[in-house]
């Protein structure tokens, strides 16, 4: 099974808080979408694959309890953390009865909603082993540190990701397809040069003797 970068939905009418949000989670490394309404939010589960749905309640179009009611029908494997202005009990009780599987008041810190998120990501998707391995690189995801010959080496945020995909791969093809989906979000032009070049940039910065190979019209693999 290939690693997949950790991909969030928000879910959230409140333009300002969900491009911020969207912003901040990036900086972590992850893939985020926003979905304004409650009628995007369903598009949009049918169409990716969301590790977790940040759902905020009083969504306009569909409410967000019924959003939270058909994701967790339809993709059971999806972790649902939902916000709300309410902090009473009551809510709570309510937003978990339909199959959240967290609950967030507003307002709320940032360092929680991450960790909340990181915590849902980790009961839906399998675990990969804490370090991967391959000839002289070590990766670790979980500190997102990298060396080859015991060197650290530093790399950007899309470049560990791609790097962290091919060492699970254990071996396997990935096609540039297949990175764009795992590492980047649905803004990104499925016809743009960015795999090849961040592949050129990985290259580089790993250094010689090469690891990263290219299979002509099929993808990437490591050598």
């Amino acid at each position: 099974m290939l690693a997949r970068v950790m991909r969030v939905l928000i879910a959230e009418d409140e333009r300002r808080l969900a491009d911020a949000l969207a912003r901040g989670l990036r900086r972590e490394g992850m893939a985020v979408d926003i979905a304004p309404d409650g009628s995007e939010a369903l598009v949009k589960t049918q169409v990716f694959r969301y590790d977790v749905l940040v759902l905020d309640r009083d969504l306009p179009g569909v409410h967000g309890d019924e959003v939270c009611r058909r994701v967790r029908g339809e993709q059971p494997e999806t972790g649902i953390l939902m916000l709300t202005a309410a902090g009473a009990v009551e809510d709570l009780v309510h937003g978990l009865s339909l199959g959240a599987d967290d609950y967030l008041a507003k307002p709320f810190r940032f360092a929680e909603l991450v960790a909340r998120i990181r915590a849902l990501a980790r009961r839906s998707v399998p675990r990969h082993p804490p370090l991967l391995r391959h000839r002289d690189l070590e990766l670790d995801p979980a500190s997102r540190r990298l060396t080859r010959s015991g060197q650290p080496v530093e790399l950007a945020r899309k470049e560990f990701a791609v790097l962290e995909t091919l060492m699970a791969a254990d071996g396997a093809t990935v096609s540039a397809e297949q990175l764009l989906e795992r590492v980047w979000d649905e803004h990104t032009d499925p016809f743009t040069n960015v795999v090849r070049m961040t592949i050129m940039t990985l290259r580089r910065k790993l250094g010689e003797p090469g690891v990263v190979e290219t299979v002509i019209g099929v993808g990437y693999r490591l050598a």
